[in-house]
């Protein structure tokens, strides 16, 4: 089967949308539109996820007892989230019933992907807003579910993927405004963080880690590569891993936790672990961390600063996301007790205190999903950038009203926050998403680069002063 065939064939794409708080006398029609149409279409038909219609069922028979297993636990490697508890055992049932009694339909087909239709580039950038002086365009596409990005010394930008399996390098045009996308490697298992180190690029992928050897020489030649020797868990939820290789010449990467809320403190799962660049001496360096995606060294003091996306199913407005910096080796940052630095876990937080915990530097809001930070370093952009930190705001999928998908910029007066404001916005233009920003990361030049695994495509932010 094609492959697009087989991502709308799963059922695992998310039900995206509302914290159910749906009555026991909602109908079926009701629940549905509310908790589910969002990612499968209002009549079934399909939309971010596949049709609830006729089509091959991946994951088993559409019966009822099947669909309420499914709806109930959700399927976390295709982000689609658990719906128990937060819907009730009869409303599962109702929902179950309802998908149930259309799995057999013809239906209408579901929409292209969003990276088969694409807006003419003229229309899209005429939508993003940035500060005076600034201006968007795009450097690369077609880059399917492009996530964490490496700049190499020769200007070459290496690009992890996500559901695509690949590795991709963008190789400058003549003229430096956009690049050619050239496949490095495919078929990986969601290879989503990238990093240079001695001239090699590391890609995390959810089992292992690889390394391609001499890569900006090798890039065009499918090149072969080394499974670097370390054991880290493989769980899909939150297993994707990013990687960035620190200042003293050792590799960072982190272990999400394998749920929305558990307890982790005595497992290898919610930590940051550091390691030598062969994957020996591999040792824990913060916990508490439930999912980060996205983490920098700051250029001066070398402390590493990480995102952390908050847990689900408090509530749209509630816990905030967050942006930490790791002061000394060992700190808790309070996942599984504490979230956002001040909101104690129903479940788990009993007994303990949010003061135990490091708060955060700056709460970056519910469900926002911020990705990859970076600290700004070139000279192209005004003085106040320098030093001060991009974050790419994935966006909310289970929040009633969409909140994110843009890009931050936050300053810093020490470890201190002094502001947060929007850099990029306009990847979500009223309930249309256009776009999700993924990492940041800065060019020779100090021009800004945007990955997008929504459109998948590279956007490139420069400064004119005007």
């Amino acid at each position: 089967m094609h492959k697009i065939a087989l991502q709308a064939a799963a059922i695992g794409i998310a039900f995206s949308s509302l914290t159910a708080t749906a009555a026991p006398a909602q109908t079926a029609e009701q629940l549905y539109q509310a908790n589910c149409a969002v990612c499968h279409g209002a009549k079934l038909e399909g939309a971010i996820g596949p049709t609830l219609g006729e089509h091959a069922w991946l994951h088993g028979a559409p019966t009822k007892a099947n669909l309420i297993k499914i709806i109930s636990k959700g399927v976390p490697e295709k982000d689609m989230p658990a719906w128990s508890p937060a819907l009730s055992a009869p409303q599962i049932a109702l929902l179950a019933d309802y998908i149930a009694a259309n799995a057999n339909k013809k239906l209408a087909a579901a929409p292209a992907p969003a990276t088969a239709a694409k807006p003419a580039n003229t229309d899209l950038l005429s939508g993003f807003t940035l500060p005076k002086g600034f201006r968007i365009s795009v450097y690369a596409e077609g880059a399917a579910t492009a996530r964490s990005l490496a700049v190499s010394d020769s200007g070459i930008v290496y690009v992890g993927s996500r559901k695509a399996g690949k590795i991709y390098a963008l190789v400058p045009r003549t003229d430096k405004q956009s690049a050619e996308v050239v496949t490095v490697a495919e078929g990986l298992e969601n290879p989503i963080g990238v990093t240079l180190l001695n001239g090699a690029l590391y890609v995390g992928e959810i089992s292992r880690v690889i390394r391609f050897d001499n890569i900006d020489k090798r890039y065009a030649q499918k090149p072969s590569y080394e499974v670097v020797k370390v054991s880290l868990p493989n769980d899909k939820w939150h297993g994707e891993k990013v990687i960035k290789a620190g200042p003293e010449g050792k590799l960072y990467i982190p272990v999400g936790a394998p749920c929305n809320i558990c307890d982790t403190d005595d497992t290898k799962s919610a930590k940051i672990y550091r390691m030598n660049a062969d994957g020996s001496q591999l040792e824990e360096i913060a916990r508490g961390v439930r999912n980060t995606v996205g983490f920098s060294f700051h250029p001066s003091t070398k402390q590493l600063w990480f995102t952390d996306n908050g847990r689900d199913e408090l509530g749209d407005n509630t816990p905030s996301c967050e942006l930490n910096v790791l002061t000394k080796f060992g700190q808790h940052f309070g996942f599984p007790y504490c979230h956002g630095g001040v909101v104690p876990d129903p479940q788990f937080g009993k007994g303990r205190s949010c003061d135990e915990f490091v708060e955060p530097v700056a709460k970056l809001g519910p469900h926002v999903a911020p990705l990859g930070l970076s600290f700004y370093t070139g000279k192209q952009f005004p003085e106040t950038y320098r030093n001060n930190i991009f974050v790419a705001e994935h966006g909310s999928w289970n929040r009633s009203t969409k909140i994110g998908y843009t890009v931050r910029f936050i300053t810093l007066y020490g470890n201190k926050l002094v502001s947060d404001t929007a850099f990029i916005d306009g990847f979500l233009r009223g309930d249309e998403v256009v776009g999700r920003p993924v990492d940041v990361a800065t060019l020779a030049d100090g021009s800004l680069l945007v990955s997008d695994d929504y459109g998948g495509r590279i956007y490139r932010v420069t400064y004119d002063g005007k």
